[in-house]
């Protein structure tokens, strides 16, 4: 646990001795506060609904952007190599550089608590679902760092690990929007793989087992995939 917690915090400086993490809270609050802020008082509503229904697809582009470095980076420098001679396993590795991209997720949410707040000041805010969006937008978060971290896992280019975390994030938001390209015997499987709707589930409040198995699936499926990756570059 020590040693996980130590890989965490090392990833987590590391973004904010860099410019990467301000950069990209930066775009991520500007676009999340321009597309929530320019409709909120066109639909008169004490809510965050259009917050959280532009998330996914905000979500699937900024998070590999959070990700594409953290083990592209290692294999470019040569330092992978040198990590692995610490007494270190990979799956301490694999698992302290993926909470470090949770921890990102949080570090960029975070300001964004300003907005219900705000809304409650103005209108009778129902704190339900903003809790419920919070906690699926975590969930959210954390399987698109675990896709985001395989994808980084199998290349040494960091814009190649973003193309491919941001290509798999975005089928993952949009392959339960169309439904009508597949056959009528697979409909349930290609909707049940679609995050959007397991995301937007828990965003309205309701918390279904079937919506947690889903994200921790995908975040299992995510880490597994990364650790198999690696296992073969030692």
């Amino acid at each position: 646990m020590k040693t996980f917690i130590q890989i965490m915090k090392k990833e987590v400086a590391d973004y904010f001795l860099s410019p990467i993490a301000y950069i990209v809270i930066c775009i991520f609050l500007i676009i999340t506060g321009w597309f929530f802020f320019s409709t909120f008082f066109l639909f008169n509503q004490a809510g965050m609904r259009n917050f959280f229904a532009l998330l996914p697809l905000v979500f699937a582009f900024v998070i590999p952007a959070v990700t594409m470095r953290l083990f592209s980076e290692e294999l470019h420098s040569g330092s992978f190599e040198i990590l692995l001679t610490l007494p270190l396993t990979l799956g301490q590795i694999v698992a302290g550089k993926f909470a470090a991209g949770v921890v990102m997720t949080g570090a960029m949410l975070a300001p964004t608590l300003a907005y219900p707040i705000s809304i409650s000041f103005i209108g009778d805010l129902d704190w339900g679902p903003v809790i419920g969006g919070y906690i699926g937008a975590m969930l959210l978060g954390g399987s698109f760092a675990a896709v985001g971290l395989f994808a980084s896992a199998l290349t040494r280019n960091q814009i190649i690990a973003f193309i491919l975390g941001a290509a798999i994030c975005l089928t993952l938001t949009l392959i339960d929007k169309m439904l009508f390209f597949f056959p009528a015997s697979i409909l349930n499987i290609i909707e049940y793989i679609g995050a959007d709707s397991h995301f937007q589930n828990i965003a309205k409040g309701v918390i279904d087992s079937r919506d947690l198995v889903y994200f921790i699936s995908v975040i299992s499926i995510g880490l597994l995939g990364a650790h198999t990756v690696l296992l073969k570059k030692q």
